[in-house]
């Protein structure tokens, strides 16, 4: 369904979640600044994903994190919308010909949320706790800091997990901090976990957005809101990410930071599911060796693990 029948200049794609949909008027209201055009001149269509469906198994039983984004480039390949809104974290790094990963907004928190009626901190969880995600990285990361906890599947938006957790189906969960701000929900969050402790997923907390490679018109628009800083850090994680061969069958982080001065900072992890088993590394160079960077640190992951440690996780997912 669309927001508005007249005839518009862009139409945005999103997913119809409430995070889905605040980062689509906040492209929108960008849109609408740069191009001096009213509101009502932006469309926002609403498509419902696969991976909005499939609430009963984890994205990896499910087929993987694409499955947010297929009904999206399906849409823009066909001309039903010009630009689609994504967390940049659900975008595979290998998108369908034809289609662009121009932009991406300023990048928000990228840090995790932990949220539990019974504890402030995952130290604080008593042993034999239940954490709910929906997230492998999540789920070895916490097994590796307390393998006396048990984690079950989290499955849904926002709203849905915290009512899940309110009934009390798990003691505890994460969220993303970025989309609680975007839904000015933070007073929900028990604690946040630093990066140190919880490195998030690759481009957690980034707003990307796609077009057609051919749309002239999307392509001027985009540029104007593109932010080079959260694009070269993006750039080296989706890099990184895109070596490893990740999906969401792969328990891997990373993050990228910028210095004042422009060098750039990547971090870079792999675990096993069970969380015992961690590889971890760094990378320090120029802005412009982003990619670089993420493809080199992937290398000396996948080599000190070694091909049985990778085929270990493909099969268990």
């Amino acid at each position: 369904m669309s927001e508005t029948s007249a005839s518009p200049i862009l139409t945005l794609g999103t997913r119809g979640s409430p995070l889905a949909l605040a980062q689509a008027y906040q492209t929108r209201d960008l849109l609408v600044a740069h191009l001096g055009c009213a509101a009502e001149a932006i469309a926002v269509e609403i498509l419902t994903t696969k991976g909005d469906q499939l609430l009963d198994r984890s994205l990896a039983e499910a087929g993987g994190k694409g499955l947010f984004v297929k009904e999206l480039d399906e849409a823009l390949l066909s001309g039903r919308i010009d630009i689609a809104v994504h967390s940049s974290k659900d975008v595979p790094t290998i998108l369908p010909q034809g289609l662009v990963l121009p932009a991406f907004l300023e990048r928000e928190d990228v840090r995790d949320a932990f949220i539990s009626p019974k504890a402030q901190g995952l130290a604080d969880l008593p042993s034999g706790a239940l954490v709910g995600t929906a997230s492998l990285r999540r789920q070895a990361q916490v097994l590796r800091a307390r393998p006396d906890l048990r984690v079950a599947i989290f499955r849904g938006n926002v709203q849905t997990r915290l009512r899940k957790l309110e009934e009390g189906q798990a003691d505890a969960t994460f969220l993303a901090l970025a989309g609680l701000r975007r839904l000015g929900m933070e007073e929900v969050l028990s604690s946040v976990i630093e990066t140190e402790a919880m490195l998030p997923a690759v481009a957690q907390g980034a707003i990307g957005l796609s077009c057609r490679a051919d749309d002239e018109t999307a392509l001027a628009a985009l540029a104007a809101l593109d932010h080079a800083p959260t694009r070269i850090r993006v750039s080296a994680e989706r890099a990184f990410l895109r070596q490893l061969d990740g999906s969401c069958r792969t328990p891997l982080a990373a993050l990228a930071t910028l210095a004042p001065d422009g060098a750039l900072h990547l971090r870079g992890e792999i675990l096993s599911v069970d969380g015992q088993t961690h590889y971890a590394g760094e990378r320090r160079g120029a802005a412009d060796e982003a990619e670089a960077m993420g493809a080199d640190l992937a290398e000396e992951l996948l080599t000190r693990a070694g091909p049985a440690f990778m085929e270990a996780l493909r099969a268990a997912g």
